[in-house]
C-alpha cells in the first residue's frame, strides 16, 4: 500500500496547501531515513497485533505521534484497538479529536474506546484540595494524575497483554533510555513504534498522508496534556518545557509510563 493512499476514499481534514505559520509549515523536515522509519513502525505495529492477538490496545494521548499512529492501524486495517483517557481537564480542541477520529476514519471501522475518571474521586479531591492543587505540589499533582489518567488507564489495560504509544525518544531526557519493545510495571508488553522519528519525520508524515491533530500544535504546544498542566513553548524550550513547567525537569511523567524493575 502507498504511504499516500486515501482510507477509504475519507477526504482529508488538512488543505493541501499548510497555512503559513502552521506545525506542518514550520517543521515538516524529514530526516534521510524517514521511509525506513515508517516501515519499521508497520512492521511493529503488525508484529503487535500478531503476538497479542484481541489483547493489544493503543493508548493514545490525542497528540500528534499518536494520531500518526492511529492513521498507520486504519491504513493497514491491523487488529488494534483504539483507547484513550478523558481526564475531565482537556482543552475542547482534544476531545473534539475523537469524534474527528472516527469520522476520518469512519469507512476503516475505528473506534474509540474513552476512559474517564472516577467521578466521586474527582470531586472529593477537588474539594479537599482545591481545583488548583496541582500547583501547590508535586505530590498533589501527581495525585491529580493518578485520579485522572493512572486509574483510567488501568481499566484500558486490565484485559490486555500489550499497549502501543506514540513516545519518542527525543521528546525528553527521561525517555531517551525507552526502546522499541519493553515491558511496563505490570509486565505486559508496550510498543513504542515512534521510538525514532524526528519532529520533523513527525509532521511530514501528517503533510503528506492528511493526519487531522490538534489545532494546538498550531500554537506551539508541541506537548498536550489536561489543560491546567500545558502551555505554549518558547524558541529553544524543550518539546515537554510547557508540561508542568513550575516543576523541577526530572518530575515531568504522570507516571503513565513506568518501566519494569
Amino acid at each position: 500500500m502507498s504511504e499516500t493512499s486515501p482510507i477509504g476514499g475519507v477526504s482529508s481534514l488538512i488543505g493541501d496547501a499548510a497555512p503559513a505559520g502552521s506545525a506542518i509549515s514550520l517543521y515538516n523536515k524529514p530526516s534521510a531515513d524517514y521511509a525506513a522509519k515508517v516501515h519499521a513502525t508497520v512492521e511493529l505495529l503488525k508484529a503487535a497485533a500478531f503476538e497479542h492477538p484481541g489483547k493489544v490496545v493503543q493508548a493514545t494521548s490525542l497528540g500528534v505521534e499518536d494520531m500518526i499512529v492511529t492513521d498507520l492501524i486504519a491504513r493497514y486495517q491491523l487488529p488494534i484497538a483504539i483507547g484513550t483517557l478523558e481526564t475531565g481537564a482537556l482543552h475542547p480542541e482534544t476531545v473534539a479529536l475523537i469524534g474527528t477520529i472516527e469520522t476520518h476514519y469512519a469507512d476503516a471501522g475505528i473506534h474509540v474506546e474513552v476512559y474517564k475518571p472516577v467521578a466521586e474521586a474527582v470531586v472529593e479531591f477537588v474539594q479537599k484540595n482545591g481545583e488548583k492543587a496541582m500547583y501547590q505540589s508535586i505530590d498533589l499533582r501527581k495525585a491529580c494524575c493518578g485520579i485522572r489518567k493512572l486509574e483510567p488507564l488501568a481499566r484500558m489495560l486490565a484485559e490486555r497483554s500489550a499497549w502501543i504509544t506514540g513516545l519518542r525518544r527525543e521528546q525528553s531526557n527521561n525517555r531517551g533510555d525507552m526502546q522499541a519493545r519493553e515491558q511496563d510495571d505490570k509486565g505486559r508488553a508496550k510498543f513504542n513504534p515512534m521510538i525514532e522519528w524526528t519532529w520533523g519525520d513527525v509532521w511530514h508524515y501528517v503533510a503528506v498522508n492528511h493526519v487531522p491533530y490538534n489545532p494546538l500544535h498550531d500554537q506551539f504546544m508541541p506537548s498536550i496534556g489536561c489543560a491546567p498542566c500545558t502551555r505554549a513553548i518558547a524558541v529553544g524550550e524543550d518539546f515537554r518545557a510547557g508540561r508542568w513547567w513550575w516543576e523541577d525537569e526530572k518530575a515531568k511523567e504522570c507516571g503513565l509510563h513506568v518501566h519494569a524493575k
